[in-house]
C-alpha cells in the first residue's frame, strides 16, 4: 500500500520536520509497504498540494498534528478533500486529545489516538484488504466509540530507525530519540498526557532504548559521512541517572560527536554535567518557564527555586556547555508583576539565547480544564489560532497589553544580546531574522 505523509506547516518552515510520521514510515517499510512524503509549505496551497497528491496517487495519507498546526491544517484537509478522494488519517497530540473535533472535519476519516506504529499498520492491513477499520484498537471514526488501546510498543529496540528521508534534517545535524514517556507532572505539557492516557487503560509508558541501539543508529550515520552534531530530542534526557552516566561513557567512547539536549535544572549536578561534556555535550535548552516560584510551583507543579536555575546554570557554562533556555507568558492565575518577575529572571541568568512563547492552553493538559473550568477559554477557542506571540484567553488580573509588554521586553533583551555578542552593526532586519525564537529553540508541543 501507498502512504503519504503531508507536513503541514505554520508560521513558518521548521528547520525539522515532526519526528513521528519518520518513525512510523520505518515501520510500515518494514512490514513491505510504499510511505512518502511531501511538505507543505506556508507559500503552498490546496490546488498544488492536490495536483502533488494526483501525481503520486497514495491509497492513504497521514498527518501528525499539534495544536498549533490543527487551524491551517483542518482549512488544508477540508479544501484537499474537494479536489481528491484519499483517505485520511490523523495522529499525535491534538488529534489523540481533541478526537471528536478532528473527525467533525470533513477532510479527516481516521484519528490515531497515542502511539501509531501498531494501530497505523492495523489501518493500512485493513484497508489494502477492504476490511472495515471499525474496532481497531486506537483507531477512532466519525460517530464511532473511543477504542481501546493497544500496550505501548516494547521493546523499542526492535523499532527499525528513522526514516530521515521524512525529517528533512540539515546536512550532517542529526536528530534522535531515545526514550518515550515523561514522569513530571507539569500541568501545561502534553507529553506528559500520554502517559496518563496509557496509566487510565492500566499499564505504564515510559521507556527507553539501549545504549548499543542509540549508537548502532548513529554508526549507520557515522559511516555514511552524514554526522556532524546530534540533537537529542527526549523531554528530559537526564532523567535516569544511572542510564545516562553508562551513556556518556560509552558515547565518549565509542563516537564523541558533539551533542545538544534537553534536560531539567532538577535532573542534573556538577557531575553528570562534567560526564556529559566530555562525552561531547555542547548545549543544554533547560525549560525555566516562569520568573515567579509560585506560579512554577501552585500553577505548573515544577517546585524548582530560581536559586537552583542560577546553581544550575553556571555549573552548565562552568563544564563547558552552553546553555539556552525557554520561557512561558500569561499562565492561568499569574499577574503582571509575576509576568515581570520571568523577565528580570531572564536578565539575570546568563545564557547563549532564550525562547519566550505566549502560554496556550493544549487539550488535554491540567491547564486546559482549569482554563475550561473557570471560563478563561473564549466561546470560539476551537476556531482561534495557537500562535507564541498572543493569548486567546480572558484572565483576570492580567490583561493582553501586560502580556504584550513582557513578550516585548524579552523580545528587545534578546535583541540586546544578540549584538552585544555578535554584530553591534547588524541591521535590525538581520537582528530580527537572527533571534526569531521560532527556529532552533522552539520545542514543538
Amino acid at each position: 500500500m501507498r502512504v503519504l505523509f503531508l507536513e503541514i506547516d505554520t508560521e513558518r518552515s521548521w528547520a525539522l520536520a515532526s519526528f513521528g510520521p519518520g518513525l512510523l514510515a520505518a515501520f510500515l517499510r518494514a512490514h513491505g509497504h510504499e510511505v512518502h512524503f511531501r511538505r507543505v509549505g506556508l507559500d503552498t496551497g490546496p490546488d498544488e498540494v492536490a495536483a502533488q497528491v494526483a501525481a503520486l496517487g497514495p491509497d492513504l495519507i497521514g498527518v501528525s498534528l499539534t495544536t498549533r498546526q490543527w487551524q491551517r491544517a483542518r482549512r488544508l484537509l477540508r479544501s484537499l478533500r474537494q479536489r481528491v478522494s484519499v483517505p485520511v488519517v490523523a495522529g499525535g497530540l491534538h488529534p489523540t486529545f481533541s478526537p471528536d473535533a478532528v473527525l467533525a472535519n470533513p477532510g479527516v476519516d481516521f484519528v490515531c489516538l497515542g502511539e501509531g506504529e501498531g494501530p497505523l499498520l492495523d489501518l493500512v492491513e485493513a484497508l489494502e484488504a477492504g476490511r472495515s477499520p471499525a474496532g481497531l484498537p486506537n483507531l477512532q471514526l466519525p460517530g464511532g466509540p473511543r477504542p481501546r488501546l493497544r500496550p505501548p510498543f516494547a521493546p523499542l529496540d526492535d523499532l527499525p530507525f528513522v526514516a530521515r528521508d521524512l525529517l528533512d534534517e540539515r546536512p550532517g545535524v542529526i536528530h534522535v530519540a531515545t526514550q518515550r514517556g515523561c514522569p513530571f507532572p507539569c500541568t501545561y505539557c502534553g507529553a506528559r498526557m500520554y502517559d496518563e492516557l496509557y496509566q487510565a487503560e492500566g499499564g505504564g509508558y515510559g521507556r527507553r532504548r539501549s545504549h548499543d541501539s542509540v549508537l548502532e543508529e548513529l554508526f549507520v550515520l557515522r559511516d555514511a559521512d552524514k554526522l556532524a552534531y546530534v540533537i537529542f530530542l527526549d523531554d528530559t534526557f537526564t532523567i535516569h541517572h544511572g542510564w545516562v552516566r553508562e551513556f556518556c561513557r560509552v558515547y565518549g567512547e565509542r563516537l564523541g560527536t558533539p551533542f545538544a539536549l534537553h534536560a531539567r535544572v532538577e535532573t542534573v549536578n556538577e557531575e553528570l554535567l562534567s560526564m556529559l561534556a566530555a562525552a561531547g555535550c555542547r548545549q543544554i535548552t533547560y525549560g525555566v518557564e516562569a520568573g515567579s516560584e509560585r506560579v512554577r510551583r501552585q500553577v505548573m507543579r515544577r517546585p524548582v527555586s530560581n536559586q537552583r536555575f542560577r546553581d544550575v546554570f553556571r555549573w552548565t557554562r562552568e563544564a563547558g556547555i552552553m546553555v539556552t533556555a525557554n520561557y512561558m507568558l500569561g499562565l492561568p492565575g499569574e499577574t503582571r508583576e509575576e509576568l515581570q518577575e520571568t523577565v528580570a529572571l531572564a536578565s539575570e541568568l546568563e545564557v547563549l539565547d532564550f525562547g519566550y512563547f505566549v502560554f496556550y492552553p493544549y487539550p488535554g493538559t491540567h491547564l486546559f480544564q482549569v482554563c475550561r473550568t473557570e471560563g478563561y477559554l473564549p466561546e470560539d477557542y476551537l476556531d482561534l489560532e495557537a500562535n507564541h506571540r498572543q493569548s486567546i484567553l480572558r484572565l483576570p488580573g492580567l490583561s493582553p497589553d501586560d502580556i504584550r509588554e513582557a513578550y516585548d521586553q524579552l523580545t528587545t533583551l534578546r535583541e540586546r544580546r544578540y549584538r552585544a555578542r555578535l554584530d553591534p552593526t547588524a541591521s535590525a532586519e538581520r537582528v530580527a531574522a537572527a533571534t526569531d525564537h521560532i527556529g532552533e529553540l522552539a520545542r514543538r508541543a
